[in-house]
C-alpha cells in the first residue's frame, strides 16, 4: 500500500476530485487552505494581501498499482496548469488499522 500526498492550487479541487472519482477512489482526506510555496518556481500561497492564492491537500491510500495512474494524471494535470501547480508525494505505508 502506498500513500499519495497531492498539494495543488485551490483552483484545481474540482479537477483533483474528478481524478479521484475516475479512479474510483473513494477513501481520502482533504485539506482545505493549505500555505506554501514550491520548490522550483512556484509562487507562494499564504492567504495574505501579499500572497493571497491558497493550496489545498489531498491524501489517500491505495494499492501500489494505482500510484502510477495517479502520478500520471497529476503529471497531465500540471502541464495544462502551469500557472496553478500541483505535486504528489509517494510513501510507503508498512502497517494500517
Amino acid at each position: 500500500m502506498k500513500s499519495v500526498f497531492i498539494v495543488y492550487n485551490q483552483a484545481l479541487t474540482e479537477r483533483v476530485a474528478y481524478m479521484l472519482e475516475q479512479m474510483k477512489i473513494k477513501g481520502f482526506t482533504q485539506w482545505e487552505n493549505v500555505n506554501g510555496t514550491g520548490t522550483d518556481d512556484g509562487e507562494p500561497r499564504m492567504g495574505s494581501h501579499t500572497w493571497p492564492e491558497m493550496n489545498s491537500a489531498t491524501m489517500t491510500i491505495v494499492q501500489d498499482e494505482m500510484v502510477p495512474l495517479i502520478l500520471q494524471y497529476v503529471e497531465k494535470l500540471d502541464d495544462v496548469n502551469k500557472e496553478n501547480g500541483i505535486r504528489a508525494f509517494v510513501w510507503d505505508i508498512t502497517a494500517m488499522y
